[in-house]
């Protein structure tokens, strides 16, 4: 990537004709919009890291000791 063009005169993003500065990649031309800033590595990572926790493969019941519902069902202990 090289570095953006900066604008000749005016604003540090916007030059006196009302031109955004620009900047070339690999993907061809992009303008450069003023207050606009790229998503970083850290941002994208930063809202994976916030995202709520979800298992990878279905999950078994949970039917055992303090959570059987039919074990609290039951009449007599033995």
């Amino acid at each position: 990537m090289s570095a953006p063009q900066k604008p000749v005169s005016g604003d540090a993003s916007v030059g006196k004709d009302g031109a955004f500065a620009v900047e070339t990649t690999e993907a061809g031309l992009q303008t450069l919009v003023p207050g606009v800033v790229p998503v970083t590595l850290g941002d994208r990572l930063a809202v994976l890291a916030a995202a709520p926790l979800v298992p990878r493969k279905r999950q078994r019941p949970a039917d055992h000791g303090l959570f059987d519902l039919n074990a609290r069902n039951q009449l007599e202990m033995f």
